[in-house]
């Protein structure tokens, strides 16, 4: 099984020490999905770090301690049979941990709960604190190899959305059309999709978030198809818009008010800026056509690992843009009743400028269905 590309997890392990030791803490345990996968390498779906200064362990039941062995060779790897309460106490003991930074984030109270009495009964030192956004810290910037694997999923969603075009017709079913794009995808590379597809069409597509239902697609009614793919364990995603037969006046004139904000933002986002800042490039279009309470959600996302991380662009965001960043971006107008537009591209800002990396047609697109 691969481990996700990049600079070598060994190097990633140093960068993370080093923020350990910022924070002041003896040790961190990482216990969110991505950021396992991140700084170890390991893909399994159960297991825990304790990094300190000078170990690295990986802590995972009789399922994955072969499979970590092989992934994540800079790791000590630990075979547990238990809860984390029963067998962590005893680790930050050996340790001599008196500080253990925890992902607040992704850990629940319930499991705080056990440990912070587990760690009392036992009279054990170890004080827990909240590590909030440590690992996301290192993988907001990304990679060559992590670039890499998200133009390539981005790809393949890329051919998916062509395929669809290519057999949508009226009458197929929202939920029809959405296994159409996941199977070609799944049987073209993709690993498990990294989101729920959406195609929704007439009044489902003012829910910006729709899933699929059985409504057949009509003539005339706006269609979001809304995909991403995951090559190397790396996501991507992207929004296209479109109508079957000839779009009608109201389809045509907020296509190009949507289409017109986003170009507007990608030309003028650059590194040091805000993501409330690069969200207002967009919504500033928006709201000047009158739309601008229709367009209710943020610009965009971070993507990589997770189909939604760091940074965030949107109207409260005070995340900096910088380059090597992966993110969407991706305005929007909703009508209850008639229904939406929404068109997005995953991009990489770098040398100073947004470079899209999803290639399906926008601007052409009404010349070419």
């Amino acid at each position: 099984m691969n481990s996700p590309a990049g600079q070598s997890h060994q190097t990633r392990l140093q960068t993370a020490r080093a923020k350990i030791a910022a924070k002041e803490l003896d040790a961190l345990l990482v216990t969110q999905a991505e950021n396992r996968l991140y700084v170890s390498g390991f893909s399994g779906s159960a297991g825990a770090l304790v990094i300190t200064a000078d170990k690295a362990i990986l802590a995972t039941d009789s399922r994955y301690t072969e499979q970590a062995g092989m992934e994540s060779p800079s790791f000590e790897v630990r075979r547990i049979r238990a809860d984390i309460d029963k067998w962590l106490p005893e680790m930050l003991q050996e340790g001599g941990i008196k500080r253990l930074g925890f992902e607040s984030t992704d850990f629940s109270y319930f499991l705080y709960r056990r440990l912070k009495e587990a760690l009392d009964k036992n009279g054990n030192p170890a004080q827990l604190v909240p590590a909030e956004g440590l690992v996301e810290e290192l993988r907001i910037v990304k990679e060559e190899e992590e670039i890499e694997n998200i133009s390539r999923a981005a790809s393949l969603a890329d051919k998916a959305f062509e395929h669809l075009c290519s057999v949508l017709r009226p009458g197929m079913s929202e939920k029809e059309a959405a296994w159409m794009v996941e199977k070609f995808m799944r049987e073209n590379g993709s690993q498990p999709i990294p989101f729920e597809l959406i195609v929704a069409s007439g009044p489902n597509s003012a829910l910006p978030h729709a899933r699929p239902t059985e409504k057949t697609i009509a003539e005339g009614e706006p269609v979001v198809i809304d995909i991403g793919a995951r090559t190397g364990y790396y996501c991507s995603d992207m929004t296209r818009t479109i109508c079957l037969g000839k779009p009608p006046d109201k389809f045509n004139k907020l296509y190009d008010i949507v289409l017109g904000a986003q170009l507007a933002a990608m030309a003028s986002i650059e590194p040091g800026m805000s993501g409330d800042k690069a969200d207002a490039l967009a919504r500033t279009v928006i709201n000047e056509s009158g739309y601008g309470e229709s367009f209710g959600h943020g610009l965009g996302h971070g993507i990589g690992l997770a189909v939604h991380e760091n940074p965030r662009l949107g109207q409260n965001s005070v995340d900096v843009l910088g380059n090597g960043m992966a993110f969407t971006v991706e305005p929007g107008i909703y009508i209850p009743g008639w229904g939406g537009i929404r068109i997005e591209d995953t991009v990489i800002l770098e040398k100073g400028k947004i470079r899209p990396i999803c290639k399906s047609p926008k601007v052409d697109w009404r010349k070419k269905h």
